[in-house]
């Protein structure tokens, strides 16, 4: 009878995949390349703050390979941006969804003249702009652009999307027919228990030792000292070609019931950041490791990932032995299966709870002497022991106390309002130049903030160290050529430079007229054309930034073509 209850459940779970893929239409989108489809990452691996919401697909390690239109349309949308998609492309299909295509170094000729057109007439590079149907339609496997490594691509790919074009969420690419090999089923490296009368995040993860016989995983039996607990899994997928993937597909069985399971099918951009209760922050951001809850957070609420009703949350109401069994599939029906059994020892031991305790739904100002901070509801996952306090900082720019939020590795989903008071009277001129810097561990975050009464405010999404700045130091680009050197290259490129905070704002003007600079990431950089062709003789070039603070700098810079 037990053989035949897992043959069943086998047999209902390959039908589950096959039925979602069958929802979607399959082969109506073409490869939108010319060579096979490779993955460097599929739709829903861990990325931070957010899941990956479709396909990179592998270029050979070069640029300027030529993409194509995954099926009829129009061209709806591009945009240009510094970071994110970089240069992008949205082509709107008439049965219901829209591809999006991005990374690019350079639209379709006619494309291409009309935003550089635009670009010019508006004085800005960045651009966000919408079409109509019957301005640029395209066919199925019509060139449309040149693939690159724009905005925050970390190598030359591209990046594919399929969107619902009503509810603009995003699909996931493999549900559609596409062939990419895969043979390979998941690969489990890690198990994790934790303690769940309280929080995940204290007193963590709990590892177990994982072992592999054949294609069968199992653990020892886990023993635990709580009568609440979860477990999470560590694991990855792989195509053939051997890039590490995300898991699409999991189940988890208590003595043969099914107690959770998600699959990641689509998402939308205003609920990807949800992936922060779906794993294990923590070790994401300190170890770097990708480790997926088998359970729901109380403040996870991404609709569509996880089976309703199903919390994955284990009640140990006796110390007899249970077995657990956790069941991971692709999108290609390949599956790994993990037997463990779990049981409650002896000792339960006991978690303090804190004052200090912010839980889920609940919205919570925090004070100390010169700081407040404004949690809204939803603002965390899971309860977060925040302890908040001010220490003296040293830094000669510094104004305040450093204010520590509780950890920079825990995660929140809502951004939150944070107040700082000066250490010392500020003259009108100081003011004027103050801005709010969050050090989180791996990065820091410049704001200007504005002044409410005797304190100055601003809006963040990661917990750290905040302090106040004071900025009188100017922005800068520094140029490669020498004072009215002749360039004779395709290009010239400014770097950028700001003590605090960022460039947020550049212009430049060559010999009085705006010029169209890329913005490539603390970069600037001006592909020659008309404006300026060959032996157009000597040059002058104005370049104005602004920082955080906002100090503006002027420079002049001379060349001859």
């Amino acid at each position: 009878m037990k053989i035949f209850s897992k043959l069943m459940l086998a047999i209902c779970l390959i039908n589950t995949i096959i039925t979602q893929a069958q929802n979607y239409p399959q082969n109506y989108f073409r490869n939108p390349l010319n060579i096979p489809m490779q993955l460097a990452a599929n739709f829903g691996v861990v990325r931070t703050n957010h899941f990956h919401m479709g396909l990179d697909l592998r270029t050979n390690s070069q640029e300027n390979l030529p993409v194509f239109a995954a099926a009829e349309g129009y061209v709806s949308r591009i945009k240009i941006e510094r970071y994110g998609f970089g240069n992008a492309i949205y082509i709107t299909h008439p049965n219901g969804y829209t591809t999006v295509y991005a990374h690019l170094n350079k639209y379709f000729d006619q494309l291409d003249e009309y935003v550089k057109e635009k670009q010019y007439k508006d004085e800005k590079w960045e651009q966000d702009i919408i079409f109509s149907p019957n301005q640029f339609p395209v066919s199925k496997g019509q060139l449309i652009a040149l693939s690159g490594n724009t905005g925050g691509s970390a190598g030359p790919h591209l990046h594919f999307e399929i969107r619902d074009t009503k509810t603009e969420e995003c699909l996931n690419p493999l549900l559609f027919g596409f062939t990419i090999p895969d043979h390979i089923a998941p690969i489990i490296s890690g198990l994790y228990w934790y303690d769940r009368r309280f929080s995940t995040y204290e007193p963590g993860a709990n590892g177990i030792a994982v072992k592999k016989m054949g294609s069968v995983y199992s653990a020892d039996i886990v023993k635990v000292n709580s009568p609440m607990v979860s477990f999470a899994i560590k694991a990855v997928d792989k195509a053939d070609q051997g890039f590490n993937l995300g898991i699409y597909h999991t189940e988890l069985l208590m003595d043969g019931k099914l107690i959770y399971g998600f699959s990641i099918d689509k998402v939308s951009y205003d609920d990807t950041r949800y992936i922060n209760g779906c794993i294990d922050y923590s070790k994401f951001i300190r170890d770097k490791m990708g480790i997926q809850h088998l359970s729901t957070l109380p403040g996870m609420k991404l609709q569509g990932y996880s089976i309703p009703n199903l919390s994955g949350i284990i009640n140990l109401n006796d110390e007899e032995v249970h077995n657990i069994e956790i069941i991971l599939k692709d999108v290609n029906g390949n599956t790994s299966r993990l037997t463990t059994k779990v049981q409650l020892s002896n000792g339960v031991n006991k978690i303090s709870s804190s004052n200090n305790t912010v839980t889920p739904n609940e919205a919570k100002t925090m004070t100390t002497e010169n700081a407040e901070i404004n949690l809204s509801k939803n603002t965390v996952y899971d309860a977060v022991n925040f302890n908040m306090y001010e220490k003296t900082d040293a830094e000669m720019n510094s104004v305040s106390n450093a204010i520590v939020l509780a950890s920079p590795y825990i995660p929140v989903q809502n951004e939150y309002t944070l107040k700082i008071k000066p250490n010392r009277k500020l003259t009108t001129d100081e003011k004027g130049k103050v801005v709010v810097e969050l050090n989180y561990g791996s990065d820091v975050n410049t704001v200007k903030g504005k002044w409410s009464g005797d304190r100055v405010e601003a809006q963040f999404n990661r917990l750290g160290t905040a302090k106040l700045l004071v900025d009188n130091t100017l922005p800068s680009v520094s140029a490669s050529w020498k004072e009215n050197a002749q360039i004779n290259s395709s290009s010239i490129r400014l770097k950028g430079s700001t003590r605090i905070g960022d460039i947020v704002s550049f212009r430049a003007e060559l010999d009085g007229k705006w010029l169209r600079f890329a913005r490539v990431k603390d970069d600037f950089v001006y592909q020659f054309d008309e404006k300026c062709p060959k032996s157009s003789g000597a040059h002058t070039l104005k370049v104005v930034t602004g920082n955080t603070a906002g100090n503006i700098n002027t420079q002049i810079f001379t060349f001859q073509r």
